[in-house]
């Protein structure tokens, strides 16, 4: 009995990190194919569906800023509210973006 719970315990290691290594693009992949399930899609339909699904960006890439992406919308929010236009937000943008 001993010895079977090794190979047991290893089995289910295994299985687990499997769970942890899905890309984001297989988490999309997922849930588009659940949309479709859901919204009974078949042929035609259905593959049509999957790539306008699989081609959208994902809502949690629109929340995941890169820190320079973040920054950029950060100096553009702020050029706006000063209501700056023309040299005057390209010299704003410039000094804000290297700052």
């Amino acid at each position: 009995m001993k010895m079977l719970r090794i190979p047991l315990l290893m089995m289910g290691l295994l299985l687990c990190s499997q769970g942890f290594a899905a890309t984001a693009q297989q988490n999309k992949m997922t849930t588009c194919n659940a949309e479709a399930t859901t919204k009974t899609l078949k042929g035609d339909d259905r593959k049509a569906f999957m790539k306008t699904c699989l081609s959208a960006p994902a809502a949690n890439d629109a929340k995941t800023l890169t820190p320079q992406q973040q920054k950029m919308k950060d100096c553009n929010a702020t050029a706006k509210t000063k209501a700056l236009a023309g040299d005057a937000r390209k010299t704003f943008m410039s000094t804000c973006l290297k700052g």
